[in-house]
């Protein structure tokens, strides 16, 4: 096997913006680490007391949404089916979140922690994508998930 492609990638915050059309206060994830084509990856968000959602999630004890852990990871999971894309073909016009199943609340994420959402491709037909996700903080799962996400070409 060749060198490159036992080499891992990375997309830090720049080459992001490039993949998906989130932005702030809606963009996610930071950066994505040990990229593995459409396989795998790691994106990483850093959770901030400053994040608009934790003026009203919650006054009293600041608590990462859940449905914000979900979001983060169909984003880190169609970062890298974009990525993957480009390398064939023209960039998708968009990237639709399809599904969600199977999902687990294990622990509460505040400001401070560093999130981390391992990704794993579970199945890939025509222009749709099947992912596994686990959000970790710490070494300690947080949060797992099976989403999907269509890439469109028109």
């Amino acid at each position: 096997m060749s060198e490159a492609a036992t080499t891992l990638q990375t997309a830090d915050i720049m080459e992001i913006l490039e993949l998906l059309p989130h932005r702030y206060p809606f963009l996610l994830v930071d950066k994505i680490i040990e990229i593995d084509g459409d396989n795998s990856c790691i994106g990483i968000k850093n959770v901030t007391f400053n994040e608009p959602q934790f003026t009203g999630h919650f006054p009293s004890r600041p608590i990462f949404p859940g449905v914000f852990l979900i979001e983060a990871m169909a984003q880190t999971a169609g970062a890298i089916c974009v990525k993957a894309k480009m390398a064939q073909q023209a960039k998708p016009k968009q990237v639709y979140f399809m599904t969600i199943d199977k999902v687990k609340f294990r622990k509460p994420v505040e400001p401070g922690d560093r999130v981390e959402f391992h990704m794993r491709k579970l199945n890939n037909r025509r222009n749709m994508w099947w992912y596994k996700g686990e959000a970790k903080v710490d070494g300690v799962l947080v949060c797992e998930a099976e989403v999907s996400a269509m890439l469109v070409n028109d």
